[in-house]
Parts: structure tokens; C-alpha cells; sequence
């Protein structure tokens, strides 16, 4: 099973949790025990797996990378002024996947799902949600 969640995001750099959204593919696909894959589309952005429960963890993680990874110097900045959040993208990586364990996402206590914004704000972000499953 297949199934697109779309968002729009309202921040150049921002990490948005989208736990709910996967976890409700999660529950519509009846799926009980197998994985699920979560993609972002887009090469400026990304999925990461981070502590949901401190609103200061993905601020952290923005400003980190943002001293990581500066923006204004690289080559690609001559084309579209984006060239840190091609960099970004590809540090954090498109996609995680994730136990599905008793029809349920097999996160620990504290684990959330988050899109990772880099070159926003954008109107239009989709993460590809793909369920996984041995139904032998």
C-alpha cells in the first residue's frame, strides 16, 4: 500500500512532526505487522527520526545544521540561492523506515517522525508513505 501526505510548510528551515499523519496511513492500512517507508520528495528536503516530546530538539537540530552548513557559499547558490539545503537534504537523507508492530508505528516513547524543511516556505511538500507486509 501506497499513500501521499501533503503539507505545506511556512519556514525557510523547520522541522514539522508528521508522527499523526504516518500513524494514521499506518492504522488505514489494516497492516499489522511489516514496515513503513516515509520518502520526501524534493531534493531540499528530508525525513528525520528525532525526540517529539522537547519542542527545542528540532530548533536544535536547525540551528546545528545551519552552523554546519552555512548558507551563501557553495557553487549552486549562482543558480537558486539554495545550495546549503541541497547539502542539508542530503546530510539528514530522504527517508527512514519503521517497524510496524501490532498494527501499530514501532517508535520508542520519546521517537517522532519529522519532514524536514530546508528550502521553504513551500505550498506543496509530499512525503510518499509505503507499507510493507508478509501476508503468506
Amino acid at each position: 500500500m501506497r499513500k501521499t501526505i501533503e503539507l505545506r510548510t511556512h519556514h525557510r528551515e523547520e522541522l514539522i512532526d508528521i508522527t499523526a499523519q504516518v500513524a494514521q496511513v499506518v492504522h488505514e492500512s489494516a497492516v499489522r505487522d511489516g514496515l513503513v517507508n516515509v520518502y520526501a520528495q524534493g531534493a531540499t528536503a528530508a525525513i528525520m527520526i528525532q525526540e517529539n516530546w522537547d519542542a527545542s530538539v528540532p530548533i536544535d537540530v536547525v540551528n546545528f545544521l545551519g552552523k554546519l552548513v552555512p548558507p551563501g557559499v557553495w557553487l549552486h547558490d549562482r543558480q537558486d540561492n539554495n545550495g546549503d539545503a541541497h547539502i542539508k537534504a542530503g546530510l539528514v537523507g530522504p527517508s527512514e523506515t519503521i517497524p510496524v508492530i501490532d498494527g501499530r508505528l514501532g517508535l520508542s516513547r520519546w521517537q517522532g517522525i519529522f519532514f524536514c524543511e530546508f528550502d521553504g516556505p513551500r505550498q506543496k511538500r509530499s512525503i510518499v508513505c509505503t507499507l510493507l507486509t508478509d501476508r503468506t
